[in-house]
This record gives structure tokens, sequence and C-alpha cells, in this order.
């Protein structure tokens, strides 16, 4: 009976040591369940999100959704059916970018709008291009792709756009034409 209790005993030490090392700290992957690594982490529908700097408006993002994909090693928020932007500066003149699509990459800072995209600045500069990238680090915008520049009484196309965000250093990219507008 000794024989049978330790072979017993040895069965249940060998049956605890195997769970035991075959559960693993699966913590994130707990968090997981119930969310596809495909499927957006959040939704948020008919966002209108102000940001302030010191009191003072900057920014005003208006959009029908916005899906928050935090649940991706490579953080992004999605906004499947536009945007509506206006920026202010320090003298409160308003800016204004609007797209169809827009997708905001948290680890490099780079905003890529699509469809019909519409960039006018407070000086009434005109940028329309088809798909628009915004480097919000550098504060810088830029497009391969065929743009029309509308500055003062000129009409610019061409097939990209390199500018800091307030134009000041504007340059369209291998021209196509210029029309200047009579007043």
């Amino acid at each position: 009976m000794g024989i049978y209790n330790s072979h017993k005993n040895f069965l249940i030490y060998c049956i605890i040591f195997i769970v035991l090392n075959s559960c693993k700290n699966n913590f994130d992957e707990v968090k997981k369940i119930g969310v596809s690594e495909n499927e957006p982490m959040g939704v948020a529908e008919h966002i209108n999100l102000i940001r302030t700097d010191s009191g003072r408006v900057t920014a005003n993002l208006k959009s029908p959704k916005m899906l928050d994909y935090s649940n991706r090693d490579f953080v992004f928020n999605e906004f499947p059916d536009g945007i509506d932007l206006d920026l202010f500066d320090e003298q409160n003149q308003k800016s204004n970018v609007i797209a169809d699509y827009a997708i905001a990459y948290d680890k490099t800072g780079i905003i890529d709008l699509q469809g019909n995209v519409v960039l006018s600045s407070a000086n009434n500069d005109t940028l329309f291009a088809e798909q628009l990238y915004y480097d919000q680090k550098r504060e810088w915008l830029f497009t391969n792709k065929p743009v029309t520049f509308r500055t003062g009484q000129d009409v610019i196309n061409g097939k990209g756009f390199d500018s800091d965000t307030k134009f000041n250093q504007a340059q369209v990219l291998e021209i196509d034409g210029i029309i200047t507008l009579d007043e």
C-alpha cells in the first residue's frame, strides 16, 4: 500500500508541475479577450474635439466617426467618414482642413489625409489635393500626388507639394502650369 501511495503522490506532483509550467503569464492576451486585433478598441461618433493651449483655442476637430486602434503595436486613429479641422494661430486667425478620410499615426506623428483634401490658410491661400501628409512634429505638409495651389492671383498645378503649415515656404513640385487670374 505504501508503494501505491507514493506512486499516487508522484503522479499528483507530476500533474501539478505540468499544469503550473503550462500556465504562462498571458495578462496581455487576457486583456484582448473579446477584441479582435483587426477591430478597433473603441469607436467615437459625432466628435467635436477642442484643443487649447494656455486657455486659447488652438484647434477644433469635427468628425462623424473616429476608430481607436490603440490595441495595435503601431497605434493609430482612423476617421473613415472624414474630418473638418479648424486651426488657430497666435493671432487667432483660422486655417481649415477638410478631407474625406484621415488616419493619424501616434508613434510617428504623421497624419494621412485622403480624398478631396482642401487646406485653406488664414491668408486665403488654398491647396487642393487627393492626398496630403502632415508631419505634426515638424509642422510640415507634403505629397507626391497631383495638387492645385491657389495663392494670390496664381493657380498652380503640379505633381507634388512641400511646405510649412503657414505656406511661408510653399513649393509646388513638377509644375504642370500656372494660371494668373484677373481681379
